[in-house]
């Protein structure tokens, strides 16, 4: 029964590793249809949706077998825990990378603007928060869990300034409108990025640590600050 409990544990690391590997191509594919305004990357994301989809529910059901079958408990309950709730994050992100696609053909007669307003380096930044939380997903090495987070900030802060210039543009130029409010949704998608990254780096200090830093993040990232368990 152990032997068989240890095996079903295996099967959920690497199916929740698979679904960060899934989501960070899905990421990365609409980021790059976003800047180089490809329409038919953009429906190859649309269309992997199912993949993401798949595999959620999967997932899913493993971890309802394994409550069912066993009583895990410590370290072995945090991870299952933990695996429910990174998982639907995960799903969540493979959502954000299909409404950054689906607002790709309303955006793409004006591929200029995303340089002029420096969303090609927002798109990098938010490339490269998913792929670094997932790595940490895979090496449980919680040291650069304060950079995910320090990054999450700069791409909202970023977000903001974008967000700014685009609304006074709405205000003096009724012809952007449209292609305004896309990116307007565009953008509300990466901070969103960044907000389930950090929520996926926060469960990663839950399976390691036993630490709970949902509404402490802040004495988190302050040196020497005693945690919340």
């Amino acid at each position: 029964m152990e032997r068989h409990f240890e095996q079903e544990l295996d099967k959920l690391n690497n199916r929740i590793l698979k679904m960060g590997n899934l989501v960070v191509e899905q990421i990365h594919n609409a980021l790059e249809a976003l800047l180089t305004c490809n329409n038919e990357l953009a429906q190859q994301v649309i269309n992997a949706d199912t993949k993401v989809d798949k595999l959620d529910v999967k997932i899913d059901k493993l971890c309802q077998r394994i409550f069912a079958l066993t009583q895990p408990v410590a370290t072995d309950l945090r991870l299952i825990m933990s695996a429910l709730k990174m998982n639907n994050d995960l799903e969540r992100l493979g959502d954000l990378a299909v409404n950054i696609s689906a607002k790709i053909e309303g955006i793409s007669d004006y591929k200029e603007i995303l340089t002029e307003l420096h969303v090609d380096d927002l798109a990098n930044m938010a490339d490269l928060i998913v792929k670094d939380v997932i790595t940490i997903l895979n090496t449980r090495n919680t040291t650069f869990v304060k950079e995910i987070f320090s990054s999450a900030n700069i791409i909202e802060e970023k977000v903001q300034t974008i967000s700014s210039r685009i609304l006074d543009e709405m205000m003096h130029k009724t012809e952007v409108i449209v292609v305004a409010t896309n990116l307007m949704i565009i953008l509300t998608q990466i901070v969103r990025i960044a907000g389930y990254s950090t929520n996926i780096a926060e469960s990663v200090v839950f399976i390691v640590d036993g630490k709970m830093i949902k509404h402490n993040r802040k004495s988190f990232l302050e040196p020497d600050s005693e945690q919340v368990e």
